[in-house]
Parts: C-alpha cells; structure tokens; sequence
C-alpha cells in the first residue's frame, strides 16, 4: 500500500469514527450468526448501499466499540475479513479502513 492509500484510509477511517460517535444508528442486532443471515446482510449491502457510506455503515452493523454476543467477543481485529497491518475490513462487499476495537454484525472468525 502506498502513501496516498494510508492516507486516505485514514481519512476515511476518522470520517467513520465520527459518524459512529456522533450517533449514526446502525442495525447492529440481529448478529448474522447463520449463512442465511449473512446472505441477507451482505445481499442489502449490494442492493441497498452500494457506494453509500452511511448505507454501508448502518446495514452491516457497525459499532466503535466491541461487542460481545454469547460470552465471545467479536471486535474488528479477530475477524477473519480483517487486514490487521492496514486496518481494513475486506468483506467485497465494505472495503472499509476500521480500528480494531469496532465491530459489525458481519464478524466472523
């Protein structure tokens, strides 16, 4: 990744975290804990939000903090969708930059 790229992930990435502490409400329950759960969220993401970040943001969930469903916790950094040493959500259907402690609904280990 060049410059430029960080660069802009990290605007990106403080774009987001703004909105998330500003109050941008997302559907972060129910958690997509089956196939057809995930099916449905990443099928509204492609229908519905398209390029739109605040679509994005709010069908797949996500959070600034960590969340813990069923005694696991299931913040950005233990998904397996997570580019750890660019902070990045590769999910095809996100490509967002994120911090590691965030979460969506999308988690998966």
């Amino acid at each position: 990744m060049d410059a430029a790229s960080s660069t802009e992930d990290d605007s990106l990435r403080d774009e987001i975290a703004a909105r998330l502490r500003n109050g941008l409400e997302t559907e972060v329950f129910p958690r997509a804990e089956t196939s057809d759960m995930v099916n449905q969220i990443v099928g509204r993401l492609q229908t519905e939000a398209g390029d739109n970040l605040a679509g994005k943001l709010t069908i797949a969930g996500f959070t600034d903090h960590m969340i813990e469903v069923d005694d696991i916790e299931q913040p950005c950094e233990t998904c397996m969708y997570y580019l750890v040493h660019r902070r990045f959500c590769e999910l095809p259907e996100l490509m967002l930059p994120v911090e590691p402690h965030w979460s969506c609904r999308l988690w998966r280990i």
